[in-house]
Formats: structure tokens, sequence, C-alpha cells
């Protein structure tokens, strides 16, 4: 008699929603649910604690398998993406020479950039132009003669038929950088047609270029992107097809350059539903074949939340970022180096960023499965939220005349600068956490003097910035020229904690009031506890203490603060850690300054260096 098979969760009662919900409350004690446990997005709708079965029960995005329409599990049937390096190089033989060694340590996809035409030949010198794919980014005039030349290596090379590769045409990329008002369609036009006519002979160069990581680097949440995106991609189908150019031959030369951020489980969702939602814009055109929807994206990891302080974070960022763009099966990834946003990357972070690749496909096996986000009742239920949201934008700028119309009036620069002030607002406030700049500091790290400066690109973009320019200022830019200024200052500000009373609350006010003035670059000098805050005030003068940071229990700090602020007597800044009951008392009798979880962080901290550093 064969063996019966044990079913573990058959010792388990079924629980319905309904009683989890019930138990939860009950656990929360009277406390509201959905302030409690429902997280509002930044995309606009609300995510759930809790996702069971019947929340994906009516979804269509579940019917599909890889590799099928509408693509929203993947455009292929495995998820060997490529994994690209762009090189960085002061000529076209070191770019040469670099290139040719970083394809030995397993890298499969180039970009290279391109000031002159003739140095294409140089760049691809010895590359096998069938095992590896080349990108070529050049300013939006150059690109017709970079793709004839990129033609007539490829042709010379006998793989026109397997060469896979890309020529950056973004004719938005003045109006984005430089604030330049109107788009010329019918140039973008006639560009784009010579463009087409020139790849022809080579079907795997893909020159319609759709690159939202500007915005996405710019500021603009992850809905932004994905909108913004298709209303792109939207507009060179519309543009080209009414040139005349048939929706086969424009449809299969769009690539999408993408970004990725930290939002793990939010940017998995994007991708897919970027992929299911262009299938469905390219098939309103009617192409002969459903190829032709499929949609091609290299994802880039964020420049926006890099950081200068404590830049090794960066790496815990971008691995994220790189796991996300991996499970959600997109076609080339490109990891951000570290320290990007301080140097020039060197070989060291750029090997770097190659291994965080490689740890994903070599040890993780991630290459090996295709879209395992699929059938997760959170993911699906984002992959449809955020398609949702990101439908509503490309809808809004098609009424307003399309994508080019709405660059060249300046509002979607205007839409993704208010994005970026809002997180810049948010990061001043905490609500946006960058680990090592606006929450738990490296205190006593320098970062003065491992600052390069780049330079900037003069090309055929000019320098100057319009009112319609895209801001593209990284989230910890403000807090950074704090602890700048704090280096350059000739005295480093000493924050003191006169910790006294209650042990756990001075504790608990001393660890949060030393990572906020941590956040400045203050020296801070902590304490066991004091028995009076006569005491506290003496040891803290004797040390010479800028500041003075007051840390107890609510209840105490009727009595102590007043003492502790007229003993002091001006001799050093005074500051209350929290804010109590009797905060209206304490400022009548002359205390001003309160560091608590409500505070603008950044703009208390600005006040501080206005303070102590000008003395």
């Amino acid at each position: 008699m064969a063996e019966k098979s044990e079913r573990l969760f058959d010792q388990f009662p079924e629980v319905s929603y309904q009683e989890w919900r019930a138990k939860v409350e009950a656990d929360l004690k009277g406390a509201d649910f959905d302030k409690k446990l429902v997280w509002r997005t930044n995309e606009g709708f609300n995510v759930q604690p809790v996702y069971r079965a019947e929340d994906i029960a009516g979804l269509k995005t579940t019917d599909s398998l890889p590799g099928q329409y509408p693509y929203v599990r993947g455009t292929r049937t495995d998820n060997n993406w490529l994994t690209r390096q762009n090189i960085v190089a002061d000529s076209a033989e070191e770019a040469n020479k670099i290139a040719l060694d970083v394809v030995t340590k397993g890298v499969n996809s180039l970009g290279f950039k391109v000031s002159d035409p003739a140095d294409v030949a140089v760049l691809l010198k010895d590359i096998n132009l069938e095992e590896v794919e080349i990108n070529l980014n050049c300013c939006p005039g150059k690109a017709v003669a970079v793709a004839e030349e990129l033609v007539k290596v490829v042709t010379a090379a006998g793989c026109a038929d397997k060469f896979r590769g890309s020529v950056d045409y973004n004719p938005l990329r003045r109006q984005f950088k430089h604030g330049v008002e109107g788009v010329d369609n019918a140039a973008i036009a006639a560009e784009a047609c010579k463009l087409l006519d020139v790849v022809a002979p080579v079907r795997g160069i893909l020159c319609l270029c759709v690159d939202s990581d500007m915005l996405a680097n710019a500021g603009a949440y992850i809905y932004q992107e994905l909108g913004y995106a298709l209303s792109w991609g939207a507009a060179w189908l519309t543009l080209l097809t009414e040139a005349g150019r048939d929706i086969n031959e424009v449809a299969n030369r769009v690539k999408f350059d993408m970004c990725v951020s930290s939002n793990f489980f939010m940017e998995i969702a994007k991708f897919r539903a970027a992929r299911m939602l262009w299938a469905q814009i390219v098939e309103q055109y009617k192409p002969t074949c459903d190829c032709a929807a499929k949609m091609v994206v290299c994802a880039t990891t964020s420049k926006f939340n890099q950081t200068i302080y404590d830049a090794h974070v960066n790496l815990l960022r971008s691995q994220t970022e790189t796991f996300s763009a991996c499970v959600a099966g997109v076609d080339s990834i490109v990891v951000t180096p570290f320290d990007v946003a301080y140097k020039q990357p060197d070989a060291f972070s750029e090997r770097i960023a190659r291994n965080q690749q490689f740890l994903l496909k070599e040890e993780s096996h991630m290459d090996k499965v295709v879209d395992p986000a699929g059938g997760s009742y959170y993911v699906e239920t984002l992959t449809v939220a955020i398609a949702a949201e990101g439908w509503k934008l490309f809808l809004a700028t098609e009424e307003e005349g399309g994508f080019f119309a709405a660059v060249g009036a300046g509002k979607v620069q205007a839409a993704v600068n208010a994005s970026c002030e809002k997180r810049h607002t948010d990061v001043a406030r905490r609500k946006e956490i960058l680990l090592g700049t606006n929450q738990y500091p490296n205190i006593n790290e320098k970062a003065a003097e491992k600052i390069e400066n780049n330079g900037a690109c003069k090309c055929c973009c000019g320098t100057e910035k319009g009112p319609n320019a895209l801001v593209a200022k990284r989230a910890a830019t403000d807090f950074e020229e704090l602890r700048l200024a704090t280096e350059a200052a000739a005295k480093r500000p000493k924050v003191f904690m006169l910790t006294i009373g209650n042990l756990a609350m001075r504790l608990a006010r001393a660890q949060f009031s030393t990572n906020f003035f941590g956040c400045a670059g203050y020296e801070i000098i902590d304490n066991l506890g004091f028995n009076t805050v006569e005491e506290g005030v003496d040891a803290a003068l004797a040390k010479g203490a800028d500041v003075v940071v007051l840390c107890s229990s609510d209840d105490e700090y009727a009595e102590l603060a007043p003492a502790a602020f007229k003993y002091l007597a001006g001799r050093a800044e005074f500051v209350v850690a929290g804010a109590p009951a009797c905060t209206e008392d304490l400022k009548a009798v002359g205390i001003k300054d309160f560091v608590h979880v409500r505070c603008n962080v950044l703009d208390t901290l600005r006040d501080f260096n206005n303070r102590l550093l000008n003395k």
C-alpha cells in the first residue's frame, strides 16, 4: 500500500481575512488600522499590510507566461540580462583599451560617449561585435554621423545580422539640461528618418531613445518616470508614423533607458507595468507582429540617492536596485559606481560595480529564474496599481498634445522639479531616509578632500540653464553642503549632551540628539549622566561646548530646563531634546530651541550653522 503523503498545512485551521483583521485591531488597542498599518505611497495609492490570493483573483496580469504578449512577465523566456559598463576615458584609444580589458571580466555590454564620429572605429577596435552589445552616447546633432560610422564598422566585421547595440538619439537633451524652450517636431522627425535610413542595414541597432533616467535622477517619482517614459515612446511612434514610416520599423528601433531606485518592490512592479502598457500602446498602431510590442529596457542604478558622506552605503543602495532590475527582467543593467557623486570612478569602484551584478548571476543564480516575482500577491497588486497611476499621467500628457509638446512648454520639467523639491523637503524632515546623511551619520568623517571637480559637458548643449531646465540635484546635496561648511569652518562646533533624570529617556534623547546634530558634522560629547543641571553645565563649559542639549523626560523638563537655561546664562546655545507638554512655558522663560521628530532637521541645522560658524 502506497504511503500516504503528509499534508502539513492541514494541521492548521484556515484563517479568513476578517478573522485576521479582527485580531490585529484588538492588538492595536483602539488605534486606527488605516493610520497605523496602511502605507500611502508617493505614487498615489495605498499599500495594505497583507495580501491574499483573493487580491489577485481578478487580475489579468497573471494570465500570461514569460515571452508572451503583453509581456508583463518579460519579453524573453530566460533572464540572462546583459552586464553593461559605461566606459569613462580621456581618449578613444584609452577607452578601447579599458573595454578590451573588461570584456574579459564578464562584461557583455559596453557604453561609450562619442564626441567625434571618427572615433567609433577606434573605440570598437578588436571587440567581438557578435558577442558584445555596443551602446554609443552622443549629442543629438551627431547621432546620424555616429550611426553611419557604427554601421560601417559592423558591416566590415560581417556581423550585421548578429549585432546588438544602440545609438542614443535624444533630441530633448538640451530642453532637459538647459531649459531651452520649444521642440521642433518637424526637425526631429527629419533627423530621425535619416537615422532610420542609416541604420536600416543593421536590424539590431536601436536609435530612438527614451531616456527617462534623466527624469528619475532629477527627482521624479516612480509613477512619473513610468508615465513620461510611455508618453515619450508613444511620441516617437506618432511622430514617425505620421512622417510615413512603418510602425514595425519604428517600434523595433525604440530603446528605453530607465532608472532603478531603492524602492525595491515598487521598482519591480514599475518595469513589469512598463512592459505591459508599452505593448498595449504599440498594439494601437497595428503592427504586423507582436514582437514589435516588446519593450527593450536598460536599467541604470540611481544617482539621485547617492551620497558623498558614508559613500560605501551607496553599495547597499545600488545592490538592492540591481536586484530589483534583475527580478523585473530588464534587458541590461548598469550599476553606477559608488563614488561617482564626488569623483571620476576608478578601477576599484568600477570592479565593485561589475561584481554587484556577478553576485546575482554567479552566486544567487538570478539569471536562471524568469519573473521570480510572478504570482506574488503583493507584487502583482503593485504592478496593477503602479500601471494605473502611470497610465493616468500618460493620458494627461497626451491630452496636452503629447510628450514633445509638454517638454517644449516646460510642463514635464516643472512637474519633475516640483517632485524634486518635495523629496528634498522629505529628506530634510527625515520622511525619506538617506542612511549616513540625514540619519545615523558617520560623525567624524571628512569628505572635502576626496571631492573632485569633473567639470560639465560643454559639447553642443551649452552650459547656460533656463527656467525650464531640470534641477537634477541629488537628495543628499543640502545636507552635504552643511557638513562641508562645518569642515571648512575655523572651529568645529561642539555639542554637549547634558543627560539627567530618567535613565531610559535621557539615553534615548541623547542618542536622538547625537544623530540629529551629527548630520551637520558637529563634534558630539555624550555623557553617562549628572546629578544636577549645574554640574552638567559646568562640565559642558569645561569641554568648550558651543551647544548644550538637555536630555531628560517630559515630566522633568518643567523644572530642569528653566534651571539649566538660567545657570547657562547664554554662555552656549541651549537646546531641549523633545517636545514636552510644557513647551510654551519653557518658551516663556526664553528657551527657543527644541529638537524632536517633527523638526525640519535641515532648516534647524542651517540655523545653527549660521549661529555657530559665523562667530
